[in-house]
């Protein structure tokens, strides 16, 4: 999903027409890219930690099955040993497994990170009339243009925020109306059977 959103971003970029209306539908079309390379991002970092909790319950099974053995052979029991150890086994290279993943996982992060950044940098630049890619030459061009994106990002999230907390009202409300119809249909069951 990221690598198409990061495409589309670059593909905005390159068609950036120079002033007009055209303009400011590409700034709102690269806005949107970037909220959703942002949602792309917190994705990701969700699945590092998510991998971090799994290592973690992962590394913890073999220090118990690690310790279990060792209780094992203190009292000569071959079969739990045998069973210990295959088990630990399985553990071993799951946690291997885990550790690979998860650096993987926190390098494609810290990529993705960079690449969101410099779609944010290039966004702020674009929505305060630069031209994405080329250097301003007035002195100070790049503050304005980031002062001016930062606003921009702000009022988005504030945006997408406002939109979240309305989207969760709305499913608060529906499950307050079903567990409410729910608690009226059983109230008139109720009654029936009390023959009311």
């Amino acid at each position: 999903m990221l690598d198409d959103v990061r495409q589309a971003f670059r593909d905005l970029l390159r068609r950036t027409p120079p002033t007009g209306d055209a303009r400011r539908s590409i700034v709102a079309q690269m806005r949107e890219t970037l909220v959703q390379a942002r949602m792309g991002l917190d994705d990701l970092r969700r699945g590092v930690e998510e991998t971090g909790t799994r290592l973690k319950r992962e590394r913890s099974e073999l220090e118990t099955v690690r310790r279990r053995k060792q209780l094992a052979v203190g009292i000569n029991d071959a079969e739990t040993v045998a069973v210990a150890e295959r088990y630990e086994k399985q553990h071993a290279e799951r946690v291997t497994l885990l550790e690979r993943k998860l650096e993987t996982q926190q390098a494609e992060l810290a990529m993705v990170e960079r690449e969101v950044s410099e779609m944010n940098a290039e966004f702020k630049l674009a929505a305060a009339g630069g031209t994405p890619g080329v250097t301003s030459g007035a002195p100070g061009g790049a503050d304005a243009a980031a002062a001016a994106g930062d606003a921009a990002v702000d009022d988005l999230t504030n945006e997408s925020a406002g939109l979240r907390d309305e989207l969760d009202g709305l499913a608060r409300a529906r499950r307050r109306a079903d567990a409410d119809a729910a608690a009226n249909e059983k109230l008139a069951a109720l009654k029936r059977r009390m023959g009311k």
